[in-house]
């Protein structure tokens, strides 16, 4: 039996805090965030949706739904990735997000990639 599956996305993340962009003292602080997704998978597939869950150090959540990323549907042939960069601005200096793309395969299955919650914090936030 083989252990190629089909629907298999990887996603990784990086986050980066501006802070050139954030105003502590006014509740702003910006971060950015680099996300690279393979399809990791047997089957050819295009990134439909997006929807995260914003959730701020003060318990505040946001969810964002929209199509594709920065504007775009990528299409993933089996081992083909895609970058992008975005951002958040948060009320305080952590926080965290998660979330999931939704994707179509090529063969007319409709699938979700769950997006692994990750920290978004200040310098010297966490230890």
């Amino acid at each position: 039996m083989s252990s190629e599956t089909p629907y298999a996305i990887g996603i990784d993340v990086a986050t980066h805090y501006l802070d050139e962009e954030s105003s502590p003292e006014d509740s702003r602080y910006v971060f950015a965030y680099t996300i690279r997704i393979q399809n990791r998978g047997t089957q050819p597939a295009r990134l439909l949706n997006r929807h995260w869950i914003v959730t701020d150090a003060e318990g505040h959540v946001e969810e964002v739904h929209g199509e594709g990323v920065v504007g775009e549907q990528p299409w993933l042939k089996p081992g083909d990735g895609f970058e992008y960069s975005s951002g958040v601005v948060l009320p305080t200096s952590l926080g965290t997000m998660h979330g999931s793309y939704d994707l179509l395969a090529d063969d007319g299955t409709h699938f979700k990639a769950d997006i692994p919650a990750f920290t978004l914090s200040t310098p010297r936030t966490l230890h």
